[in-house]
């Protein structure tokens, strides 16, 4: 009998092709587990006709060392190296007390160390013609620095002393209070920025991932050094970090580099009591910033993904390239592929908007609705933000929410073969893309490292593309859409948004 691979995947999503389930099964489940390695091993198979920059690809390498910190390395190739430390945990793991101390922490191992003074950091850094840098988001905190091959030892070397020797001092966080604070104020005059924070805030409503990277006001200027240290604690522990390296790095000599800087990180929080990922649930609502002397509107829409770990994932995936994005100022033209992009950037924008393949962006150019529109896939490990992000005039912003809301509740019945086979050969070259560059490759092997535990190689990517089909992102867009909460946010100029109901009743047709 023919195997239903599609109903198997969304059983054993992220499954490897060659491994096996370390679990006790019931004997259904064992035979429905035999079932998947035998359709992932037909996927595998077919991955033998991609071409050689998909198939020729280093295997990722792994060493877990004895305290649970990982080691992973693409290597082997080139004269130039990106090493990095990707550490599970960022401001989803802070409580309203301490918001803001992941963001702060990041600052704040720049400042100096035990071993190194700030200068003598910074210096170090030029002297090698690296680039050392940092970011914080709401599940992760990275460090990473871009060297010569010769210079790897160094970077690790340079990396474990910001991470377990920095000193914290009391002048540097006072100074560093002010830096956070200008920041917050440079990001608050951003609508792009407080747009998604808006956004989080309302869907996660109640929860951790409702709050900001960079906290309150209130809280940057109280954190403490035994803030800082608390964290630190409690989340830089083996279990959850992994030191990974691609371009001109051997896997071994980085095993021995980790083990040497962060073997004698402790496995466990200092209070001996384990992590847990805290609840996000999504709560459909809508929040507004009204301010009426702005001259155009930003609205953001979205609605719950169930995060890296779903079976709908790659379908989720396919659904955001389905839909595109558009601005006015790019010089696509009215035939873009978008519906959507189409109808919003017509009339008088009509050489900008009218040739997009997206459906949405079609229509958007139908009109002059829209300064620009763009769709967005934000993923977490167990929930996930998917929807479209508006730019208009104030006077049409209702008419550009109303086509935005339809061309996404046609998602779960209206898309063709067309469309879907042209959105997966631009996911693919976007996947190709991105991995273009050492800190593309080492970005891309941490992240994987920290959601799925193993990393994907490209051809098992191109795979899971290739397994998408129309009925994969119809039923995508059912479970994802169709009658489902949505959560709105509304920044500036925004009078004639529509209210929340307007909107849940959108997200499903009435047909005869």
């Amino acid at each position: 009998p023919t195997l239903n691979c599609s109903a198997l995947r969304a059983w054993f999503p992220w499954s490897s092709p060659v491994g096996t389930m370390a679990l006790r099964l019931s004997s259904a489940a064992v035979r429905a587990a035999a079932q998947a390695s035998r359709c992932m091993s037909s996927v595998a198979s077919a991955t033998q006709a991609y071409p050689a920059h998909v198939l020729n690809v280093p295997a990722t390498e792994v060493t877990t060392l004895g305290n649970g910190v990982r080691v992973a390395t693409e290597g082997g190739h080139g004269e130039t190296a990106t090493v990095g430390v990707y550490i599970d945990a960022g401001s989803r793991y802070e409580t309203a007390a301490n918001n803001g101390v992941a963001h702060f922490l990041e600052h704040m191992n720049f400042k100096g160390t035990k071993n190194r003074t700030k200068t003598g950091l910074e210096m170090q850094v030029e002297d090698m013609g690296g680039h050392l840098n940092a970011y914080t988001s709401r599940e992760q905190t990275v460090y990473y620095a871009k060297v010569l091959k010769q210079d790897v030892g160094a970077a690790v070397d340079l990396l474990a002393d910001m991470l377990t020797g920095s000193k914290y001092d009391e002048a540097a966080i006072e100074a560093e209070r002010g830096v956070i604070l200008r920041e917050l104020e440079e990001v608050s005059k951003m609508p792009e920025e407080v747009i998604f924070d808006q956004l989080h805030e309302t869907a996660y409503q109640g929860s951790s991932m409702g709050y900001t990277i960079l906290g309150s006001p209130e809280n940057i200027r109280s954190i403490s050094r035994a803030d800082l240290q608390n964290f630190v604690d409690t989340h830089y522990t083996g279990p959850r970090i992994v030191v990974a390296g691609a371009g001109a790095v051997e896997h071994g000599a980085l095993v021995e580099l980790a083990d040497k800087a962060f073997g004698s990180l402790p496995s466990t929080p200092a209070s001996g009591k384990a992590v847990e990922l805290p609840p996000a649930p999504f709560v459909g609502s809508d929040i507004r910033m009204r301010d009426d002397s702005l001259p155009t509107a930003h609205v953001a829409l979205a609605f719950e993904t169930g995060g890296w770990l779903d079976g709908h994932a790659f379908p989720i995936m396919v659904l955001q390239q389905l839909l595109g994005q558009w601005d006015r100022a790019d010089g696509s033209g009215a035939n873009v592929s978008s519906p959507l992009c189409r109808e919003l950037a017509a009339g008088p924008y009509v050489h900008s908007g009218a040739n997009v393949s997206s459906p949405l962006c079609r229509e958007l150019a139908a009109g002059p609705y829209v300064h620009s529109a763009s769709t967005f896939n934000t993923t977490y490990k167990d929930t996930g933000l998917f929807g479209v992000h508006l730019v208009a005039d104030p006077t049409d912003v209702f008419t550009a929410t109303a086509i935005a809301m339809h061309n996404l509740a046609r998602l779960a019945t209206d898309t063709t073969d067309v469309e879907v086979q042209r959105a997966k050969q631009q996911l693919a070259t976007a996947l190709t893309m991105s991995l273009d560059g050492t800190t593309a490759v080492c970005e891309d092997i941490g992240r994987q490292m920290l959601t799925y535990g193993r990393r994907m190689t490209p051809a098992e990517i191109y795979a899971r593309i290739d397994a998408v089909d129309v009925d994969a992102v119809q039923r995508a867009g059912m479970a994802l859409i169709h009658d489902q909460e949505v959560a709105a946010a509304g920044v500036g100029n925004v009078h004639e948004m529509p209210d929340y109901n307007f909107l849940r009743r959108r997200t499903f047709f009435m047909r005869n």
